[in-house]
């Protein structure tokens, strides 16, 4: 295990120990970003480690308890294939990830959340169907939930002022109208081409993250996952998603307030919105999205928590 402990400005000559395994081909390594994310970070990096398909992973360490910390340097302070970055402070996601990449070796990156605990052989499915597609491109998996389900975000529709007026006001309900989310809809037996896939289980290559420049260190945290998507079909790309490979996703482990969440959500898509409005009439539909944007996300937020409180009392 390497530890590096330095701040976003320092130079640091991180030599690193690796024991390649033998035919393991291609070399995936595993971008995983925490801040305070509880015991499921230990079940998440645990089933990295234990698929020997991984090449390394790249754990930037954002913000974690004590006790957090005791517990993940237990758990990988035998293997040789773990960089474990601290030091930087919060960072955000984006920039995480983006930090986190920096210090990758591998040929293709896999993000992974700290509460997305990883299906044996989904990480080599992922790598198999990329190598097939011309870069750039990004291939994300199945979320489930606890259940079993499929969760929200796995796959969606291109997201614009309207789709998500539709989406998020209950209007796909109507006849003629789709939501942006496709959880609801029959999972394929085959990888195809969708529009965005989840940033908590996603995979690119390294040239094809070159090109399209990485995340945007605008996102905080949230919509960097679209905005990724949005450029690399811009840029003549592919999105897909692949069915086969997966991840148990727990969703909600930081021990942050849910409205702090909902409120870093809401700016990515008011950034995503104006960022991507070209015309005048995009620019003000850009405008008119924010205040049904806010009582959809930060209202919704603050329902949840009080239905906590009252459900708890």
């Amino acid at each position: 295990m390497g530890l590096i402990n330095v701040g976003l400005g320092s130079q640091v000559d991180a030599k690193i120990l690796h024991m390649p395994q033998a035919k393991l081909r291609p070399r995936i390594s595993v971008i995983m970003v925490s801040y305070k994310t509880g015991p499921a970070l230990s079940e998440a990096v645990r089933s990295v480690l234990e698929d020997r398909d991984i090449y390394e992973l790249i754990l930037v360490d954002n913000g974690t308890t004590e006790a957090g910390r005791q517990s993940i340097n237990q758990l990988i302070a035998t293997d040789d294939r773990v960089k474990l970055i601290q030091g930087q402070g919060n960072i955000g996601f984006s920039k995480g990830c983006n930090y986190g990449v920096s210090f990758a070796s591998g040929e293709y990156f896999l993000f992974l959340n700290p509460d997305a605990v990883l299906v044996p052989g989904s990480a080599r499915r992922l790598a198999e169907c990329g190598k097939n597609l011309a870069a750039p491109w990004i291939v994300g998996g199945l979320l489930r939930d606890v259940e079993g389900r499929e969760q929200r975000g796995s796959r969606r529709r291109e997201l614009n002022p309207i789709s998500a007026f539709v989406s998020f006001t209950g209007m796909h309900k109507l006849p003629g109208l789709k939501s942006i989310h496709m959880e609801n809809e029959p999972i394929p037996k085959t990888p195809y081409p969708v529009d965005i896939v989840s940033g908590a289980f996603m995979m690119t290559s390294r040239d094809s993250f070159e090109i399209t420049g990485g995340f945007d260190e605008a996102f905080f945290l949230h919509v960097e996952d679209i905005d990724i998507c949005r450029r690399t079909r811009e840029l003549g790309g592919t999105v897909v998603f692949h069915p086969k490979a997966s991840v148990m996703h727990y969703g909600s482990t930081s021990d942050v307030r849910r409205q702090q969440v909902e409120w870093e959500k809401l700016k990515g898509f008011i950034y995503y919105f104006k960022k991507n409005a070209q015309s005048v009439g995009g620019k003000i539909l850009a405008y008119a999205a924010i205040p049904f944007m806010t009582l959809a996300i930060v209202g919704r937020a603050w329902y949840l928590v009080i239905r906590k409180a009252v459900r708890g009392s």
